[in-house]
């Protein structure tokens, strides 16, 4: 039995940390695409039902349970001697060849749509679902030990350090993305032509899947010690979960019902910064009447404030009120921008719209910092590939909601606008979906005040034990 790394003193260093945060910034680029700029052509350039690019999506996130199974069987079956670079790499691998071949395969069902062609177009949305749950599979396989190599690489005391300065490379990522877009595809404002789209943009997305496999190879390299170099006999604080079953796992995480209370609320506190992700650029679109070069730069400010949101709580605002304080006044503030993100709308004016993006990416931030920390908290390191997958699927499954629902919630508004007669301004249904984000929000904020850090350290400390008494046993 392996001891894990950081239970040998290694300390991943300034350096190294940075390095390693390479691969957030790479997810960040990435999601920025998927959530962003393909939502956007899907919805606006090709006109697919926001139900239909909503579920599609949404099923990247429907595969999150196997979070748990992937961090289990890092933790359990080593490649090479080494229980997290490998799945790290084979996972970059297949999430980035899958984006490629998204391209095609979204302007396909789209000609289909167009045609109405039965059974080709059945067959066409099915295959759509289907790519994105294999990226979902390929992105858990990647992250879920990623998280872990963190955990393992960092002692408690420089862990809170290390995963804000990771976290806010994630952010620097989405802002380069958002960048990248405006200036690659500048050319594309004002077209609409699905010929002239398409090759264009599988271009662009070869050149970033390149872009991320090399970036995940130099971020990762050399930084996890195989296992037969690392030592220990398996006794101890220094033993891993290595020989804990998926059975022995999930006793482990339903042994206080304080999990439950952390897990519902990091689906509520993620669907409340991410349910307008299916419709934002849409609505910037619809509503305030920006390109597309225009609507990816959204994403660059709401980054922006989310980095300054990052480093003002790590180094002020944490250290002062306390984590469960930030997480409160994280909650308040993201509530408080989606009411002035659905008030935007109603003066329609591009300016406004910007620098209410700035100020809920500063909420995002402030509240994304004091969760990430309660969750480090709230991580066992003898079980960490595990806890980490429950938290993975706490908020892959709120980010499969928010895309499946936010699509769903335009769709509805747009429903009851033609039921009523209520005009044929677009501003109504986007303004549904953000009062809605507003309400879930709310929800997490008063879920928060029963979480108990004391007691669910008590009682996943004494089951860990129990576990590994019976093992031994």
């Amino acid at each position: 039995m392996t001891g894990a790394p950081a239970a040998q003193g290694r300390s991943l260093g300034l350096v190294n940390t940075i390095r390693l945060g390479l691969f957030q910034g790479c997810l960040g680029c990435l999601a920025v695409i998927f959530a962003g700029l393909l939502n956007r052509i899907m919805l606006s350039e090709l006109a697919f039902p926001g139900l239909l690019v909503g579920g599609a999506l949404a099923f990247e996130q429907f595969v999150a349970p196997s979070r748990v199974l992937f961090g289990q069987l890092s933790d359990a079956r080593p490649w090479a001697g080494r229980h997290r670079i490998p799945y790290i790499w084979l996972g970059t691998a297949l999430f980035c060849g899958l984006a490629v071949l998204s391209i095609p395969l979204i302007f396909h069902v789209g000609r289909l749509l167009e045609e109405a062609s039965q059974p080709e177009l059945a067959f066409g949305i099915a295959a759509l679902c289907g790519l994105f749950a294999l990226y979902g599979l390929a992105i858990s396989l990647a992250t879920t030990p990623y998280l872990a190599l963190v955990i393992d690489r960092t002692s408690e005391a420089e862990r809170p350090r290390a995963v804000g300065l990771i976290w806010c490379l994630l952010t620097v990522g989405i802002v380069i993305g958002a960048i990248a877009i405006s200036l690659s595809l500048r050319r594309l404002d004002g077209i609409t032509d699905p010929s002239l789209l398409e090759p264009v943009l599988l271009g662009f997305m070869a050149r970033v899947a390149l872009v991320v496999l090399g970036l995940t190879v130099i971020a990762t390299w050399g930084l996890e010690p195989r296992a037969t170099a690392v030592g220990s006999t398996g006794s101890g604080p220094e033993r891993r979960d290595d020989a804990i079953t998926l059975a022995q796992a999930w006793t482990l995480i339903t042994s206080s019902r304080q999990v439950l209370v952390f897990f519902s609320f990091l689906v509520l506190f993620t669907l409340g910064l991410f349910l307008q992700d299916p419709v934002l650029e849409s609505y910037a679109a619809d509503v305030f009447g920006m390109p597309i070069a225009a609507t990816a730069s959204l994403n660059a400010l709401w980054g922006m404030g989310t980095l300054a949101g990052l480093l003002l709580a790590g180094f002020w605002i944490v250290p002062r009120l306390g984590k469960l304080a930030t997480a409160r006044l994280g909650c308040q503030l993201i509530l408080a921008s989606l009411v002035l993100l659905a008030l935007a709308g109603l003066v329609a004016r591009v300016p406004v719209l910007q620098v209410v993006m700035v100020l809920f990416g500063l909420a995002a931030g402030i509240g994304t910092n004091s969760a990430l920390v309660l969750m480090l908290d709230l991580t066992l390191p003898e079980a960490a590939g595990t806890f980490v997958g429950v938290w993975g699927l706490a908020q892959a499954l709120s980010r499969a909601l928010g895309k499946l629902t936010g699509g769903g919630l335009l769709d509805l508004g747009r429903g009851l606008q033609q039921m009523f007669d209520l005009g044929a301004s677009p501003y109504p249904p986007y303004a549904l979906v953000f009062l809605v984000e507003a309400g879930v929000a709310f929800a997490a904020l008063v879920l928060l005040s029963r979480l108990n850090l004391r007691q669910f350290r008590e009682d996943t400390g004494r089951s860990l034990s129990k576990v590994l008494a019976l093992e031994l046993g």
